[in-house]
């Protein structure tokens, strides 16, 4: 499963993490959103261990949002050693996240 990120937990989550972190930037009443969540939950599980997944709602989170200037959703932000490696707007098939993700590794 994903962690929800919030503005209170993110320098610990995401900026201190000493493995690639995903993002997922998302809302409740996003429908591509909603179709992107699935996936995230199991590359949360199939790289258990090497990668952080956790999702950032832009409703209720709007500092981290705004850091990233998020203007699309689903928008997923690929980070290591606190920095943006790679980005993906949109709903995408999850071979195509886990590739990103792989060369983080």
């Amino acid at each position: 499963m994903t962690t929800e990120i919030t503005d209170q937990n993110f320098q610990e989550l995401v900026l201190q993490s000493k493995i690639p972190v995903v993002i997922d930037f998302w809302a409740e009443w996003c429908g591509p959103c909603r179709m992107v969540a699935p996936i995230l939950d199991d590359l949360s599980t199939d790289y258990k261990g090497k990668a952080f997944v956790g999702k950032v709602n832009v409703d209720t989170a709007d500092a981290v949002a705004e850091r990233y200037g998020i203007r699309n959703i689903p928008t997923i932000l690929f980070i290591k050693n606190g920095e943006v490696a790679d980005k993906q707007v949109g709903a995408v098939q999850k071979s195509v996240l886990a590739e990103k993700l792989e060369k983080l590794l």
